[in-house]
C-alpha cells in the first residue's frame, strides 16, 4: 500500500481508455469488464481528476455514454475525449473539406464541415460501410489531388465486442497509404496530440497523470 502511495504522489488526473478496459462492447450495449464499474467509483470518489479516452467512431459520444451509464457506469458525455470533435477542430483550422468515409452513426458530427469538393479524405471505423465501392471511392479523391491528405480516427487493428474480435480501422487506412503512397495523419490514440488535448482538458501537466 505505501508503494502504491508512493507511485501517486504528485497525481491529479487519470486516463481512462473505454473500449477493452471498462467494458465490451456488443449487442444490448455490451458489458461492463470485471470490477470496472466500482474502479471509475472509487477513482471519483478519490479526488483526482478523471477523463476517458477513446476511438470509438461507430457512436456519438452522446449514445456511448448513454450505454455505458446503462451499465452503471458514473460518466458524462464531457468527460470524453473521442476523434470526431478532434478531427472537426483540426478541419476547420486547415480549412479542410473531406470526403468522408466513417459510420452513419457518426457522420452527424461532422454537419458543421464543409464536404463540397473534397481536398481530404477522413476515414474511421465505418463497419459494414467499408465496400470495395466505398474504398475505392476514398482511392480516387486522394488520387486526385495534388497533394493528398488522409486523415484516420485512430489506426487500431483490431478490437473486442462480446461476440469476438472485429477488424478496426487500421487494416483500412494500411490499404489507402499503400495504394496512395501517403501517410495518414492518425487523429486519436495513439498520437500524443490526442492524449495532450485530453490532458489540457482536465487542466493538468503530463507528469500529473497516470
Amino acid at each position: 500500500m505505501a508503494a502504491w502511495g508512493a507511485r501517486l504522489a504528485g497525481v491529479r488526473g487519470v486516463l481512462l481508455d473505454i473500449s477493452g478496459v471498462l467494458y465490451d462492447s456488443g449487442e444490448g450495449g455490451g458489458k461492463p469488464i470485471a470490477g470496472s464499474v466500482d474502479a471509475v467509483a472509487r477513482l471519483k470518489r478519490s479526488g483526482l481528476k478523471v477523463r476517458f479516452c477513446t476511438n470509438e467512431s461507430q457512436k456519438s459520444r452522446s449514445r456511448l455514454v448513454g450505454e455505458l451509464r446503462s451499465l452503471g457506469f458514473n460518466i458524462h458525455e464531457g468527460e470524453v475525449t473521442a476523434p470526431p470533435p478532434a478531427a472537426c477542430q483540426l478541419l476547420k483550422e486547415r480549412g479542410l473539406r473531406p470526403h468522408l468515409l466513417v459510420h452513419d452513426e457518426v457522420r452527424s458530427e461532422f454537419d458543421q464541415v464543409d464536404t463540397s469538393d473534397p481536398n481530404c479524405v477522413v476515414i474511421a471505423d465505418a463497419g459494414e460501410g467499408f465496400s470495395y465501392q466505398n474504398m475505392n471511392k476514398a482511392f480516387q479523391v486522394l488520387m486526385g489531388l495534388d497533394t493528398p491528405v488522409l486523415i484516420s480516427l485512430g489506426q487500431g487493428r483490431y478490437y473486442k465486442v462480446t461476440s469476438g474480435l472485429m477488424l478496426d480501422v487500421g487494416g483500412y487506412m494500411k490499404a489507402l497509404e499503400y495504394a496512395c503512397g501517403v501517410e495518414a495523419e492518425v487523429v486519436g490514440k495513439p498520437s500524443p496530440e490526442f492524449f495532450k488535448s485530453a490532458l489540457q482538458e482536465m487542466g493538468v501537466e503530463a507528469c500529473q497523470a497516470q
